[in-house]
């Protein structure tokens, strides 16, 4: 399909990204990286290494019939498949990512399974889609035998993540999963991208995005997927900091607290690392308010006040500003 709003293409992409930790001491390679996303043997994993050494498995689709979210439960019936991939982020943080998109209307009764193939990461309504009501009852959350699209992130997560031949599930530090679900709309002409964040608890996020009509569903994905890491980031620090042992009472646990910090997460931090500059204002918005960015500094700050603090009690040489 093409962009979203163009005449040919879908009005609607919904979708939800798991991050977590890949559960290894170590960051692991890219040949290894590459080993745990063959997803598909036709298709290869794609790898960079600028500005930072990402990994990026292919597609690969579920197909559903089933009823979508909606918030004024009207029943929707969608038919077609969901498209899923998995990232890992410099060998040490593993995302995964099911989504589709959705036309305005479909047929006014099911096809054939052939009709549906041929729309990859596509849900075909049958006849309308209320696009409002689906938008809201999609980040509200699925209900009974409505589409369930959280458990196709999860299940390609626990796949990767149960590679027991590559991986020693011995992680250097705990830390809490997280879900960011999202729904993506196209703008009114010339308008810039925004987004709306919402926290709903302590792991669950939901982002309403109004695009540039034509942005490509995947462009969305690939936002929502840095938004998800960085949120992940700020999240796992933040609880690690906030569990932190007060002033110098306990060297050894705090120690044990920053150090897998600083080897592990800090230099992890780059948003829009590899975003399409168009959608460069959902994050603008972000870093005014709530202030990811600067969040992030005072909390990285921290981190170095404190491994200071703890040289000068054992007597060490100052840590490096």
């Amino acid at each position: 399909m093409n962009g979203l709003g163009t005449p040919s293409g879908p009005v609607l992409a919904c979708g939800e990204v798991r991050t977590c930790l890949l559960p290894t001491r170590k960051a692991v390679d890219e040949r290894t990286a590459v080993r745990l996303l063959r997803l598909r043997a036709d298709e290869p994993v794609r790898t960079s290494r600028r500005p930072n050494r990402h990994a990026l498995s292919p597609d690969v689709l579920t197909g559903v019939d089933c009823r979508l979210p909606t918030a004024t439960g009207a029943k929707v019936r969608a038919v077609g498949t969901v498209a899923a991939h998995a990232g890992l982020v410099e060998g040490r943080v593993l995302q995964s990512t099911a989504y589709f998109c959705a036309p305005a209307t479909g047929p006014d009764r099911r096809r054939p399974w052939g009709y549906y193939l041929v729309r990859p990461g596509a849900l075909v309504p049958v006849g309308g889609l209320p696009v409002k009501s689906v938008t809201e009852g999609f980040l509200t959350g699925h209900q009974g035998e409505q589409l369930d699209i959280g458990s196709i992130a999860e299940s390609l997560l626990a796949r990767i993540s149960r590679r027991h031949d590559l991986l020693d599930h011995d992680a250097p530090l705990t830390t809490t999963d997280t879900s960011l679900r999202w729904t993506a709309s196209p703008a009114d002409d010339g308008e810039p991208a925004t987004a709306l964040f919402t926290e709903l608890g302590p792991t669950l996020r939901i982002v309403e995005l109004r695009l540039p009509r034509g942005t490509a569903p995947t462009a969305a994905a690939t936002l929502c997927e840095d938004l998800a890491l960085h949120d992940w980031l700020l999240t796992t620090v933040g609880d690690k900091l906030d569990g932190l042992p007060p002033g110098s009472e306990n060297q050894a646990a705090a120690m044990k607290v920053l150090r897998p910090l600083v080897d592990h997460l800090l230099h992890l931090w780059m948003p829009q690392a590899r975003l399409d500059r168009a959608l460069s204002p959902p994050w603008e918005e972000l870093e005014r308010l709530p202030g990811f960015s600067r969040q992030w500094n005072t909390m990285a700050q921290r981190i170095r006040d404190q491994l200071a603090l703890q040289n000068l009690v054992r007597g060490d040489a100052p840590a490096p500003s």
